[in-house]
């Protein structure tokens, strides 16, 4: 039934991109966020029209879906983190096993290769090894919050609220990362609360409380940075000196003076504090040293699985040149190499080249270089070769995908396998049709990195036509 934009007793029909949901109308696809699962029977309202394209949210439910679950977390409703927390685990890995195939036939035009049954994680809960809070003096409150009558402080350190960059909500337990993320969290938030030091004002840039994240690794290290929004020496050592002396798991104390209008912090500089300036995380024999700019996947488990696909995929015998592209601290290029006859491995950001370099050191690993540049530019004729061309070329790009010119540039190096590891199916996908004259997709292996979210990472094995 429709009535002024409004649709009651309808049934959501499936799962769409980014976690969205649909029901398909006689007016055409209208896409659903918020809490709703497919087989749910709701009222909704339009939101958004554009030409054949509606948005809507629910506004009532009349009958939940046999698909959905307890939500586990009290902050469900306005997290925008764990959007799937309502879904049972197995139609999570349904839903995002079926997003690859459809990717694969509809952008990549893909459609004989069988896609694995994707491979579950075995945590759904607390497998995240880095969380980042925000403070503010913007607190967002929730409907029940408000309408309680109780005082509450303006004070927050939490998460964004979905679609809103000035308010944080409070987070009292999350339920990603493992101690002692929430009670380094909840520590500070009283600490800075009870002493009256200033929270940051995203819409003013000042405030001395600014921002906070922890890392926690397999191996018990624990790395803190906190983000100061001004240089407030006295607040600052007060802060420190409450963390070193408080909280004695943290193997790696840090903070950063953050100025600018923004919290990224690879261009600034991060003081050490206290402890170590890193801390380790192990994959099978190997150790890996994670500083505070160093990108390392945030499922540790399961970037585990992920990198054994590849490694499978790649299929070495100990002969093989191999070139690994956007090799970020070299974790792949690292864990490869000892059954590879070389690795090269190429990455734009510098820093990242120098932790791939320490980190084979580190290993005693001695078959691998590392090069930093735009690869489109560094894989050019002299540089193949002065190296020659790799057998296997394996390629973990950002969620945007490569450019066309990095793929041309592959195509060029002639690979007899590409594996490409992607977080982006839809853009891995684009890639795929993109080298489809030259190579065939012959495997497809999903693996799920972040279970109650949309998320899914994936494995492509590509074999050179003759």
């Amino acid at each position: 039934m429709i009535k002024n934009n409004q649709y009651e007793y309808v049934e959501i029909t499936d799962f769409a991109a980014e976690g969205k949901c649909i029901f398909k109308s006689e007016d055409g696809v209208i896409f659903v966020e918020g809490n709703v699962a497919p087989g749910d029977i709701v009222d909704l309202q339009v939101i958004k029209t554009k030409k054949k394209l509606k948005e809507a949210i629910v506004t009532r439910i009349h009958k939940k879906s046999d698909l959905r679950t307890e939500p586990y977390c009290l902050h469900h409703d306005v997290c925008g983190g764990c959007k799937w927390q309502h879904i049972a685990y197995e139609h999570q890995l349904h839903f995002k096993r079926q997003q690859v195939i459809d990717h694969f036939e509809r952008i990549g035009k893909i459609r004989n290769v069988p896609v694995n049954q994707i491979i579950a994680a075995p945590k759904t809960e607390y497998y995240r090894n880095k969380l980042e809070f925000t403070f503010s003096n913007w607190r967002w409150l929730t409907k029940e919050q408000m309408d309680s009558g109780q005082v509450y402080s303006k004070h927050a350190l939490g998460f964004h609220v979905p679609k809103r960059f000035d308010k944080i909500f409070t987070v009292n337990h999350c339920h990603l990362q493992p101690d002692p993320s929430n009670t380094i969290r909840n520590s500070l938030h009283h600490f800075g609360e009870l002493h009256h030091i200033s929270y940051y004002d995203v819409r003013f840039n000042k405030g001395t409380l600014r921002n906070l994240v922890v890392r926690t690794a397999n191996t018990g290290d624990v790395m803190v940075i906190v983000q100061f929004g001004e240089q407030h020496d006295e607040a600052i050592e007060m802060v420190m000196e409450y963390l070193k002396k408080t909280h004695t798991e943290i193997t790696s104390l840090n903070y950063i003076v953050n100025l600018k209008g923004n919290d990224s912090y690879q261009d600034q500089e991060v003081i050490n504090y206290s402890g170590e300036k890193f801390i380790r995380e192990t994959m099978e024999d190997l150790t890996f040293l994670v500083g505070p700019k160093s990108f390392y996947q945030t499922n540790s488990e399961q970037a585990y699985q992920l990198f054994s696909v590849a490694r499978e995929y790649a299929g070495l015998t100990g002969n093989e040149s191999v070139y690994d592209l956007y090799t970020g601290t070299g974790t792949i290029a690292n864990f490869v190499a000892r059954r590879a006859k070389k690795v090269i491995g190429i990455e734009y950001v510098e820093a990242a080249v120098e932790d791939a370099r320490r980190n084979s050191e580190l290993n005693g690993i001695s078959n691998t270089s590392f090069f930093s540049g735009d690869m489109r530019w560094i894989m050019n004729e002299n540089f193949l070769t002065q190296h020659g061309k790799p057998d296997v070329i394996i390629t973990d790009p950002p969620r945007a995908g490569m450019d066309v010119p990095v793929v041309e540039t592959i195509l060029k190096a002639e690979p007899q396998k590409i594996v490409y590891v992607s977080c982006n199916t839809a853009t891995q996908a684009r890639d795929l049709a993109l080298m489809s004259e030259h190579y065939e997709v012959t495997k497809v292996q999903p693996v799920d990195m972040f279970p109650n979210t949309h998320h899914v990472e994936n494995v492509a094995l590509l074999i050179r036509k003759n």
